[in-house]
């Protein structure tokens, strides 16, 4: 492995779900950490987590190739980590374009972005085709970075199993929306891992990332009543009703799906055969069993009296 002691890492999006997971990876092993964010004081709260000057901050929108570039500037690699589901066109596109640009016009050797399976520049969610969209840019831009693509990405902080946990522990029914679509949930902590792990990988390499398990929507959320201690009616929503849900309401706010997101469960999320993923990276991953017991607790009845309780 590469040796970060007193290596400069840029991180765009170090403050967010996935960005604290790579800072404290990245600290652990040595490196300086230049966390660049729209508000650095947002990400303020990662400071003690390294050592006296190890971690610095810069106010930077991947949006503005100006900010960009100055936040670059004396680095040794870049780790971009940026994404949104409100200003897709210029984030994932426009913003992956400047930061690829910026590492290339500084001479950086090394850039490591993060992408999504279902990246593709034909898809039918805006989601998926800006995602493609922006990896192909980088590719223009900078052949030589490392691209990932996880599943979708639980941990602590996520807003998709929490979001399920939260609805089942409110509701005796739950309406499941798409229940055959695919997941291959992958734990936040190893994604990190694959961060810092494809600062070392040849140049141009594409990784995949999924968990060692594939699961249906249905299936999932069974999975989060069960390890929740919750009894609960779920209920397939057709798709035709699903589909003129999102198409009819998922632009209010609130609203249960989003055209968008529905046209993005069209698709399954999970590795494809034959491609690049962890084990390439020398990193087993994680199943949703083995980790989010330590917080899916908050979810059940007396929390973490509830085996108590039940005597």
């Amino acid at each position: 492995m590469r040796n970060l002691d007193g290596q400069l890492i840029i991180v765009f999006g170090g403050g967010g779900f996935v960005g604290r997971y790579v800072v404290q990876k990245l600290l652990a092993r040595g490196a300086r950490v230049r966390i660049a964010e729209r508000e650095p004081r947002k990400a303020l709260f990662l400071k003690p987590l390294g050592g006296l000057g190890q971690t610095q901050f810069v106010a930077a929108d991947v949006r503005d190739a100006a900010s960009v570039a100055r936040a670059v500037q004396g680095s040794d690699a870049v780790v971009n980590l940026v994404g949104s589901f409100d200003d897709m066109q210029a984030v994932h596109i426009e913003g992956a374009g400047n930061v690829a640009k910026a590492v290339a016009s500084a001479g950086i050797g090394v850039l490591v972005h993060l992408s999504a399976i279902g990246a593709d520049g034909e898809s039918a969610s805006m989601y998926g085709r800006s995602k493609g969209a922006g990896d192909t840019l980088v590719r223009l831009h900078f052949p030589a970075a490392a691209i990932l693509r996880p599943s979708i990405v639980f941990g602590r902080e996520d807003k998709f199993i929490n979001r399920f946990a939260a609805m089942i522990r409110m509701l005796p029914v739950i309406p499941v929306i798409a229940p055959k679509a695919k997941f291959q949930p992958v734990y936040v902590g190893d994604v990190a891992d694959a961060v810092v792990g494809a600062l070392d990988a040849a140049p141009g390499a594409l990784f995949e990332l999924g968990g060692p398990q594939v699961l249906t929507m249905g299936e999932l959320q069974r999975w989060i009543a069960d390890a929740t201690g919750r009894s609960r009616l779920f209920v397939d929503v057709p798709d035709a009703v699903a589909g003129a849900l999102a198409s009819g309401l998922g632009w209010a706010p609130g609203a249960p799906i989003t055209k968008d997101q529905w046209l993005m469960l069209q698709r399954d999320t999970i590795v494809a055969a034959g491609a690049a993923g962890f084990g390439d990276l020398g990193i087993t991953p994680n199943s949703l069993a083995s980790v989010a017991d330590g917080w899916l607790v908050q979810y059940r009845r007396h929390g973490r009296f509830a085996e108590l309780a039940a005597r």
